[in-house]
């Protein structure tokens, strides 16, 4: 469970796709991120850009906000190449993510026995990540269902109350009728 989790905070959400980056998948595959990506260069035909693509310095300074303080500081001082002026702050070359296709793909590319397990574990994490958001898009459906019934039922309570409303007006007329001082002659 707790690698699942681990996976799971290294999910980012990036141009409308949910990516990991190379230094978290290096990290997970226990091999530098240089050689990670020195691998995919080799394979570059597998890697087409919609299965990888190279961070834009705002992407990568949203996915540092989104990071907390402690894995922030992973990411900078991992096997990225940094600039040695900033120790560790500057990054020289922005990091690379990879969709759930790119990191299938990583799978024919790093053979080892880590590499193989943490990828069915990566692609597991990827499916209930699905499975959750179909589920919680059926249930936005039935909200949205509940609602539209409750508008339907207030539309009908609320002509159910004016006709009580209408009838008490009426009972109310008839109590005053029946209850008004009488005039003239009474019989007998």
């Amino acid at each position: 469970m707790e690698i699942i989790q681990s996976i799971q905070n290294r999910i980012y959400t990036v141009k409308g796709e949910r990516v990991m980056l190379d230094i978290d998948l290096s990290e997970l595959y226990e091999v530098e991120t240089r050689t990670l990506n020195q691998a995919v260069k080799r394979n570059s035909k597998r890697f087409p850009t919609d299965f990888m693509f190279q961070l834009t310095r705002e992407e990568w300074d949203t996915i540092q906000t989104q990071i907390s303080g402690h894995q922030n500081e992973r990411l900078l001082r991992s096997q990225f190449v940094t600039l040695e002026s900033g120790k560790g702050k500057h990054l020289k070359y922005l990091p690379y993510a990879f969709t759930e296709q790119g990191v299938a793909m990583l799978s024919s590319v790093l053979n080892s026995d880590k590499a193989i397990t943490m990828n069915i574990a990566i692609m597991r994490v990827f499916v209930e990540i699905r499975k959750t958001l179909l589920q919680q898009s059926d249930i936005r459906e039935q909200i949205k269902q509940i609602r539209e019934r409750l508008g339907e039922h207030d539309t009908q309570l609320s002509h159910i109350y004016d006709a009580m409303e209408n009838l008490l007006d009426e009972k109310a007329a008839e109590r005053k009728w029946d209850q008004r001082d009488r005039i003239g002659f009474k019989a007998g």
